[in-house]
């Protein structure tokens, strides 16, 4: 199951991976640009088209057959600041364009995540379009074959600055990597922003906020660890 939607509700996030991947909100609290490879139900489009009013939105999928499904899924039309194209999301990454805030990468089909959407070259350019401050959301899943693999690229074209957390619901691991070196946010941070950031959301950011600190320590450890075996 790739896709759910509420009729009643159509910008409500129904699956919860897709509220784990809002999370990138903790990380840049104000968006300018988002662009989101893999357009499948338009969850996320249609979230931040609702509830992100001054940000820039660009949603990319490969398959004309899915973008059809736009209007029976409730996905608004092309507008100024929103559009859907249709397009290789890789090649679209590494085109010339304007610096992304937040790329999100759910480009599943029904083989799985396509290795062109977690290659060296990719992650590479998903980091040299990023924004000042920005922060790639990868949604990815251990029962993928080439699952180590691509959160180890993650770690080697990010120096290390990658975050995962798992969605209780069906195990996915959103893994955000920041661009420099604002990320990862202090506590403080994290505290200001969840609480500004809640009353405008229904979205767990304070779980999310737990999870990311949890992974950090986690990852200050498996540091810790490193220098030891070295020394």
């Amino acid at each position: 199951l790739q896709s759910r939607m509420c009729e009643a509700e159509p910008a409500r996030l129904v699956l919860e991976y897709t509220r784990y991947m809002m999370g990138f909100l903790l990380f840049v609290p104000r968006p300018r640009r988002v662009a989101m490879i893999g357009l499948g139900g338009g969850s996320l489009a249609k979230y931040c088209h609702a509830h992100l009013p001054e940000t820039d939105f660009t949603a990319i999928d490969v398959s004309p057959e899915v973008i059809a499904w736009r209007a029976t899924f409730a996905i608004p039309a092309d507008g100024p600041r929103f559009r859907v194209v249709c397009a290789n999301g890789a090649d679209w990454v590494r085109q010339r364009g304007d610096a992304l805030d937040a790329p999100l990468v759910d480009g599943f089909d029904v083989d799985g995540l396509p290795p062109e959407l977690c290659s060296v070259a990719f992650y590479d350019a998903c980091r040299a379009r990023l924004a000042e401050g920005g922060v790639l959301v990868a949604n990815l899943h251990p029962d993928e074959e080439d699952y180590a693999l691509c959160v180890e690229r993650l770690h080697d074209a990010f120096d290390g600055r990658v975050v995962e957390v798992t969605a209780d619901e069906s195990d996915n691991r959103i893994v955000f990597a920041g661009g420099d070196a604002s990320f990862p946010p202090t506590l403080d941070q994290l505290a200001e922003r969840l609480h500004r950031l809640a009353p405008q959301h229904d979205l767990p950011l304070a779980t999310l906020a737990d999870r990311i600190l949890d992974d950090l320590q986690r990852g200050r450890r498996r540091r810790r660890r490193r220098r030891c075996r070295i020394g």
